[in-house]
């Protein structure tokens, strides 16, 4: 079956990855859950694969709204993502050393919580990164 000029194969890995950028929780998450779940080895494997496009997502949600590492660390597991607190903190504070995202401490109950938003550059990267993933899947799927 064709869709918009693309066969089905095609079309979900379409929907794949323009979620995975331009997400819109909800029904797309089941979407995108069935599309990117593997098996363990699998995941392993194609782990540096995918590390760019964790990064878009963590940049896309703090765009949206504060977010902190449980919250999406579960975010991501949600789309098939496996990740470590020990890869994802790194990996946040990475984000903030180069100005993508900024954090503040916010109490929650009687515990701080560390909370990252978007900053004006990391805004202006994943809008960067949204033309970029869409020509890149041009050429993957096209």
């Amino acid at each position: 079956m064709r869709r918009g000029g693309l066969n089905a194969s095609q079309a979900d890995v379409t929907t794949a990855v323009l979620l995975t950028v331009t997400h819109a929780c909800g029904a797309c998450c089941g979407i995108l859950r069935s599309r990117l779940s593997k098996t363990n080895s699998e995941y392993e494997r194609d782990r540096d694969l995918y590390s760019g496009l964790i990064r878009l997502h963590i940049l896309h949600h703090a765009a949206e709204e504060p977010i902190f590492g449980l919250g999406m660390a579960e975010e991501l597991a949600r789309h098939g993502y496996r990740i470590s607190p020990g890869t994802l903190y790194p990996l946040l504070h990475s984000l903030e050393s180069k100005g993508y995202l900024r954090s503040f401490e916010k109490r929650n109950g009687k515990s701080l919580r560390r909370v990252y938003c978007a900053t004006p550059q990391g805004r202006k990267a994943l809008s960067k990164a949204r033309e970029r993933v869409r020509e890149l899947f041009g050429e993957l799927i096209g």
